[in-house]
């Protein structure tokens, strides 16, 4: 095989690791700076965006070590069987790869991940090697995620959680007859011992010891998962209930939902078809409702005979429409549970009218200030100057909350 050039690795590994879906991505675009007298320039291969809980945006090189991969996991564009090119990283060339990209102020962090070489051992050896030699070696106080691997040994793993600001074990798939049956090389139970032997870690250390009266660094931003949607028959109920209980079980940070992607000399035992990127975006929206919102995991989808979300509408106005015995709200009176599960009404929108209405009595102008569209609150709230009337159990209200196909304009 040719010896590859870094930037010809960069191109494959970076192309690579879109498929994991762990740290919000979004490319930069390529861009050069030459002859415009400024300074700096943009590949567009590897830099992605993840955001902060505060909102910040923090670009991220986010590579794959190598796609090279023993493991031949149905799904999987890097599986062992597929014709795909192939690349491999030394770990020098990362730890270059990215001081370089940071001092050029490209990036602010490394999201890292692999296909297995060898063994499980040697990958995670070699990723937190790479954290290791950043963090020492080199002093890098930027961010550094890491996707682990279940099946390697727990000294590694909490090495890794040492350098890394956060670690991530994926699930694969939403139960344990679809990883049998898709990746059968791969162990749900493994996986989810490692993940509690990693929450066990993260809370251990984040108890003061006894001789520094200090928490150790271990982890800070906690640890996630991901799971594939529509590459298996599980329903969005069995996907939330899978959900509930990592979030219960294991404290993560983030459960990430991944559509299907058909890719190249796929096996039989595939959907030809990706699932609705809708889909996905629902699947979000739920999950947001389960963490912020105070949903129980079985309210979500309640009458729903098929296990499915509606696509049409989200999640939270779905449920309303469900259940319109809760409504209206008094804007003035009603309790937060209560607003939090009004449609339109964000925690942020939420905070505000408990804040404003100690001071004084709101009318709905003032609400339509709070929020981003008084339309969709209009039907579901009271407030001093307006009542919805028989506006809440009309008949066409979900035709009148749906949004309307339109028609793209070219110019």
């Amino acid at each position: 095989m040719a010896q590859l050039s870094t930037l010809e690795k960069l191109a494959i590994l970076s192309d690579a690791a879109k498929y994991d879906a762990s740290c919000a991505s979004s490319g930069s675009t390529k861009r050069n700076s030459l002859g415009t007298g400024g300074i700096g320039s943009t590949t567009g291969a590897g830099i992605c965006h993840s955001y902060a809980p505060d909102g910040r945006c923090i670009s991220l090189l986010k590579i794959l070590l190598t796609n090279f991969c023993i493991y031949d996991c149905a799904y999987c564009i890097n599986r062992s069987s597929s014709n795909v090119r192939r690349a491999r990283f030394t770990v020098q060339e990362v730890v270059d790869l990215t001081l370089d990209f940071y001092k050029r102020n490209y990036i602010e962090g490394l999201f890292l991940s692999s296909g297995i070489i060898r063994s499980p051992d040697e990958t995670m050896g070699q990723l937190v090697e790479v954290a290791r030699q950043l963090r020492v070696t080199h002093r890098f106080a930027g961010y550094i995620h890491l996707k682990t691997i279940p099946d390697c040994d727990p000294l590694l793993l909490e090495e890794a959680g040492r350098f890394a600001d956060r670690l991530s074990i994926n699930v694969e798939l939403p139960t344990d007859d679809g990883v049998s049956r898709l990746a059968p090389e791969k162990r749900p139970a493994e996986i989810r011992k490692a993940m509690g032997n990693l929450r066990m870690k993260i809370e251990e250390k984040s108890e003061p010891t006894l001789r520094t009266k200090r928490k150790e660094r271990f982890a800070p931003g906690g640890q996630s998962t991901q799971m594939i949607i529509g590459a298996d028959p599980a329903n969005d109920d069995t996907i939330l209930k899978t959900s509930a209980r990592l979030y219960s079980s294991y404290h993560l940070k983030r459960v990430y939902y991944s559509a299907f992607s058909p890719i190249p000399d796929a096996k039989s035992s595939l959907p030809l078809i990706q699932p609705p990127l809708m889909r996905e975006h629902r699947l979000y929206q739920a999950d947001w409702l389960m963490r912020f919102y105070g949903f129980e995991q079985n309210e979500i989808l309640a009458g729903q005979s098929d296990g499915m979300l509606d696509l049409a509408v989200d999640p939270k106005l779905a449920w309303a429409l469900a259940n319109r015995q809760r409504f209206p709200v008094d804007v003035n009176r009603g309790d937060r549970e209560s607003l939090l599960r009004v449609p339109g009404l964000g925690t942020k929108a939420v905070a505000k009218i408990l804040q404003v209405r100690r001071y004084r009595t709101l009318r709905l102008e003032d609400v339509g200030r709070l929020c981003q569209s008084v339309n969709k609150v209009r039907p579901f709230i009271t407030a001093l100057d307006w009542q919805p009337g028989g506006l809440t159990d009309s008949p066409s209200l979900k035709a009148r909350m749906t949004p309307q196909p339109a028609q793209l304009s070219l110019f």
